[in-house]
């Protein structure tokens, strides 16, 4: 079995993804709304990684949840089915009750194909209602956001 998806690096935290046909629209290309789900993954692949553990698990143990409060997207090429790219997931802000991820999408030689801002908004899992981010949470962010803009050969968007 052929894997589509792959942690390539954890700091930053990189992950390398295969188009499926699957994916694509009729003329050869990855749906719009493909990007999203790319994200979302990319995303939860990060929550894990912060943690140690699987990402629901781990929001589940804090007793906090993460919906979309926004997501934008910058395009500046088109995928196509076996393509491959990677996906650098980096902390761009933390507020008091949402955060913002920056998720940058290249080929395999380094051209930007999308710049991604995820702003997920922290909730009380069972009532779903935002609270403040959690202490732990707040403290894994500001840790990860700090080692990446201290790691060597670090990339920008």
């Amino acid at each position: 079995m052929i894997a589509t998806e792959q942690v390539r690096s954890q700091l930053p935290l990189v992950i390398r993804r295969r188009v499926k046909w699957g994916e694509c629209d009729p003329a050869g290309v990855v749906y719009t709304v493909t990007f999203s789900e790319y994200v979302i993954s990319a995303a939860e692949l990060f929550y894990g990684a912060l943690f140690e553990t699987t990402p629901q698990r781990a929001k589940r143990e804090q007793g906090f949840g993460t919906p979309s409060r926004a997501l934008s997207f910058d395009f500046q090429r088109s995928l196509r089915p076996d393509d491959e790219f990677d996906m650098t997931v980096t902390v761009a802000d933390i507020h008091s009750r949402t955060y913002v991820l920056d998720i940058t999408g290249r080929t395999l030689e380094g051209d930007v194909v999308f710049v991604a801002k995820l702003t997920p908004v922290c909730v009380a899992r069972d009532e779903r209602r935002s609270i403040e981010i959690p202490d732990t949470f707040r403290q894994a962010l500001q840790s990860y956001r700090d080692a990446c803009a201290n790691a060597p050969g670090r990339q920008t968007p």
